[in-house]
Formats: C-alpha cells, structure tokens, sequence
C-alpha cells in the first residue's frame, strides 16, 4: 500500500501533484513548462522545497499562520496523544480541549465568554453573519439585519465572506452576492479621501455618514479587521478605534473584529484590538491559532450576544441552529493550546514587539535608499512596504513590477508576500509576517533581500 513513504521519491510527488492538485490562487497553465513547488520540510523559520533549495519564509506559510514557526514537536505530540485518546465527537458535545482551550483563551479577553469551534476563517466570519440575522428575527422585528463591512479588508473565501469583503478584484466573477452587505470608507491616511488634521476620526466619521444614509434601525454589524491586512496592511490612525467604538453605541450596531490574521500574536499583544482599547462584541480567529498545525478557528461573543440565543427556552428556533462538522474535531484545541504555551513560554509577544520595531526601522532605512518606497507600515510583526513609481505623487508602482521584486526575492532564498489581485490599482505594498520567533538575523536577511531585489528592479 503506497503512503507517504513515497516522500522519498521526489520526482514522483511532483508529478503526482501536477497531475491532480488543484492549487490555490494559482493559474496552471505555467504547470505545463515549469515544475509545481512542492515544501516539503520545514523547521524553525526556514522551509525546504522539492528541488532541496532552502527559504527563509517571511509570510508564515505564504498566509500569515505558522506564527510560532516550524517543525514543534510539542505540538504534534499533543495532537497525536489527544487523536488516540479522543478524535471527534460533533460540537453539540464538549470535549477536555475543546473546553480547557476555550477558558484559557478567554482568560485573555476581557468582556467575551463564549467561544464557537469551526474550521476556517471564512467560516468563523458567516458564524457572526448568521448570528446577526438570527438576532435581527429575533430581538428587532427582522429590521437590523445589514452588515457594514470596509473598503480594502478581507473576510473570507466563501459567498457571503466575499460579499463582505472590500477587495474588488477578489469579488470578480462570483457574483452576484446576497444583500445586506454595505461597503465603509478605508482609513488608509497614506491614500486620504480627506484634507483634514485628524483624519482617523474623519475616516470614522464616514462610517457614520454611511449609518445615516441606510437607516440605522436597518444595521446589525460592523465587521472591521484591527489592522488590513491583504488590503495593504493598514494601521488605523489615531483617533480612529475610539470613534468607531462611539458610532457602534450611539446606534446600537455590534462591533465585529476580524482577528484572522492579527490575532494571537502577530502584532505583539494577544489579539490586535487590544492596542485600541474598544470593547467588541465578536471576535472571530483561525490562521496563527494552532499556527497551522490542526485547523481550528473560533467565533467569540459576549454574554450578552450569547444570551440573546436563550432567552426563550419553550421557543423550538430561538437557539443557534448552526453546525460545523470539524469544529468536533479535538485536534484544533488541543494545537491550540501548546501554541498557546509556546508564546508564552518562549516570551513571544515581548520578542514581536521587539523585532517589529527592528523591522520597522530597518525598512526604514529602505526608504531612505530606495525611492521606490512611498511608506512603511505596521504592529509588531506584521509588516508593508508601499511601492510607488513617485514618491512625490504616490502614483502606485507597476504591478509587475511588484511581483518582480517577489520573485527576486524567492530567488535569493527569501519568501515574501505582495498585494496582489485585490484592490484594482492599489496591488503595491510589500506584505511581512515573519514568525513571530524571528531574530534581527532574520529581519537582517529579509531586509537585505528586499532592498538587493528593488535596486535591481526599480534600479
């Protein structure tokens, strides 16, 4: 019986996966004359391909999720161990994981108390969706049903998550899309629709013009990511978050924060809206959870969420009727809490503040070498470079051209990550997410690739 001893032939695995995978964000027509990459190893901050070419991988996993990097042993053992014991059992039963990981994750989020097991963070996100239309029926007369979503952020894959989702060219083609989805503003100061001094309360009071022009007795939910991420990894502006937090009040609208990406570390604290200090109502997660070691994510709520689902106990529809299959899986928790363990075992959020900030400074200096960088941003380890074909004018770089300085940096050995088919014109920034165990020999070798490829690129 053939398995995965077949590893050890090579040439056969590539021809297996050129033949039957389907990859992701991949046109395979370039699979006709050139080899499919193939990881085969991974360890630490590096990964190996199937030509034995070694990567320093600056994306964690090409999606910002392997946050505690390669090859933990830790981690496996306490699937494996936990897989024996007990595999799966569906989600309308508890499982010692399941439960002891959804207490310890709450132990660092003040203000929510329930946690929702699923697979995916596009899956994570529809929970919320359903949430909120299930309170509109039930709580509001069916009126409070729409949800306000944000130019430039992303929230999944699936239908419902693209119709949230403010990037343009990620939504072309599968449309047409449910309503009740109302696109916000951006608050990217860098490309500002507002000559004002204090653009982040500017930028928030947008949301709130939006609120006004549909009706607030019409929205249910804002849905916001702490920082962009595939949008251009956007920082907020200051002023911002308190606003939003006030708009959501005033009209009675659920803060939703999609922590997909910041959240468990990436911006050194656990989760990035602990940097603005606001209240949310749902907090959904997956990707850098378990750090891709078993698929987990989770949908959290306050009590006051949860409790709007009990209210009527003799009412047959009046509880979250919803099920995600592998969200049983007891594999998910019980990664989850070894990664867990490994933050903060291993001093992790210190060590993301303090080689974010070294990222940051050394990209910096990028700038001032490179005028083809228009700005650098970021939180912690979570990182982008704005390339421009002028910096006086901020006209955006030539896309391929950005993806040229990928390239020639997955030459030198070193994996980054672009903006890239998402927001029509604006596909220029340089996206980092190394994990979060990275070393300024680390930073020193990204940095170093990054500023050799722009110098031949932009020249």
């Amino acid at each position: 019986m053939e398995g995965l001893a077949g590893l050890n032939d090579i040439a056969s695995v590539v021809e297996a996966d050129r033949a039957h995978v389907w990859h992701h964000l991949s046109q395979h027509k370039q699979y006709e004359t050139v080899d499919p990459r193939v990881i085969v190893e991974g360890k630490g901050m590096r990964v190996w391909d199937a030509k034995g070419k070694e990567h320093l991988d600056a994306v964690s996993g090409g999606v910002w999720t392997v946050n505690v990097g390669y090859g933990r042993e830790s981690i496996a053992d306490a699937v494996r161990d936990q897989l024996v014991r007990m595999n799966y059992f569906a989600g309308a039963a508890g499982s010692i994981p399941g439960s002891i990981f959804a207490k310890r994750l709450i132990e660092k989020m003040p203000g929510l108390s329930r946690v929702y097991y699923s697979n995916s963070g596009s899956e994570a996100n529809e929970k919320v969706y359903k949430m909120v239309r299930q309170i509109s029926h039930r709580h509001h007369g069916g009126k409070k049903w729409k949800i306000l979503y944000r130019e430039r952020d992303y929230h999944g894959t699936t239908i419902a998550a693209l119709a949230s989702g403010g990037q343009k060219q990620r939504n072309a083609q599968y449309g047409p899309f449910p309503d009740g989805f109302v696109e916000v503003p951006h608050c990217l100061e860098y490309r500002k629709q507002w000559d004002v001094e204090n653009y982040g309360e500017r930028a928030a009071d947008a949301i709130e013009e939006v609120i006004l022009r549909e009706g607030p007795d019409t929205i249910g939910c804002l849905v916001l990511e702490p920082v962009t991420a595939g949008g251009g990894v956007i920082v907020p502006p200051e002023g911002y978050w308190q606003r939003v937090q006030e708009i959501c009040r005033k009209y009675d609208i659920l803060l939703h924060i999609d922590e997909v990406v910041c959240g468990v570390g990436r911006t050194g604290t656990w989760f990035g809206y602990q940097h603005y200090g606001v209240q949310p109502d749902f907090v959904t997660m997956a990707k850098g959870v378990a750090s891709g070691y078993a698929a987990i994510s989770c949908t959290v709520t306050t009590e006051a969420v949860f409790n709007m689902f009990k209210d009527d106990a003799s009412d047959p529809m009046s509880y979250f009727r919803d099920i995600s299959t592998f969200g049983g899986c007891t594999a998910g928790p019980a990664a989850a809490l070894e990664n867990m363990n490994i933050i903060e075992r291993e001093g992790l959020l210190a060590n993301t503040v303090a080689m974010g900030d070294y990222a940051l400074d050394s990209l910096s200096a990028l700038m001032d070498k490179h005028k083809a960088i228009g700005e650098v941003r970021g939180k912690g380890l979570f990182l982008g470079a704005e390339l421009v074909a002028d910096r006086d004018t901020r006209e955006p770089a030539d896309e391929k051209k950005v993806q040229a300085v990928v390239a020639d940096c997955m030459a030198q050995g070193v994996i980054i990550g672009a903006t890239n088919r998402s927001v029509p014109g604006f596909n220029n920034t340089l996206c980092l997410s190394p994990a979060l165990i990275a070393t300024k020999d680390d930073i020193d070798q990204i940095t170093g690739a990054i500023g050799a490829a722009l110098g031949r690129v932009f020249g």
